[in-house]
């Protein structure tokens, strides 16, 4: 099964996502306040980016199935991910107009703009494995996270949204479409590249990671 492969290929990413201090102090509640606004604010930028990679990605598939998979996950990264984060922000005091005039940080610009490339111009499975990382890596930090949760009540609610039961199930049905996928070492290029594009997301938030110039 080419799932296989493939999280062989980004898990050592994985373990070095959780054991990120971001990540851990997720968890344990240490993480500053504004290593956290500055992900929820980053998060404005992308997920807009990441909706239309999604909606890409339909575009390309091959089947009605997939393409409505797409379609309702594009959907739901506009109606659940995207108001959370509405929400977050509000809980810091900030109308998402306001988040979204500090602007995308580097690493928000890079990993966007990768993600929407490779859905818009690349085959099929070369969208399925640029996209797969990011559902895959959220579900199994989730999970990890939600099985101790958080003793900050903020933390607590982004951590419940992805280990949850209803994100979980989404992943799985775009797991079964990657293991429909013929074997390629080049998805999994294209994969690992994601896979540390989610690292480095992390980590610009932990670094409040803003443009050297300018």
């Amino acid at each position: 099964m080419i799932r296989a492969e493939l999280w062989q290929v980004i898990e050592p990413v994985y373990r070095d996502i959780v054991a990120h201090p971001f990540l851990t102090g997720l968890t344990d509640g240490s993480l500053p306040r504004e290593a956290f606004r500055h992900y929820v604010v980053q998060e404005a930028h992308f997920l807009p980016d990441y909706a239309r990679a999604l909606a890409a990605c339909g575009s390309r598939a091959p089947g009605p199935a997939a393409i409505h998979r797409f379609a309702t996950d594009a959907a739901r990264t506009v109606e659940v991910e995207h108001s959370l984060v509405v929400e977050l922000l509000q809980a810091f005091g900030l109308a998402e107009a306001d988040a979204r005039k500090q602007g995308p940080g580097p690493t928000t610009v890079g990993y966007a703009s990768y993600l929407v490339r490779a859905c818009s111009l690349g085959t099929f499975p070369e969208a399925l494995a640029a996209i797969v990382p990011c559902y895959w890596i959220y579900a199994k930090v989730g999970e990890r996270l939600l099985a101790s949760s958080s003793p900050d009540p903020l933390y607590a609610w982004w951590i419940e949204t992805y280990g949850g039961e209803e994100y979980q199930e989404t992943v799985s049905g775009v797991l079964d479409l990657l293991d429909s996928l013929e074997p390629d070492p080049a998805l999994l290029d294209v994969a690992l590249t994601t896979a540390r594009f989610e690292w480095m997301y992390w980590d610009a938030a932990w670094r409040l990671e803003g443009w050297p110039c300018g």
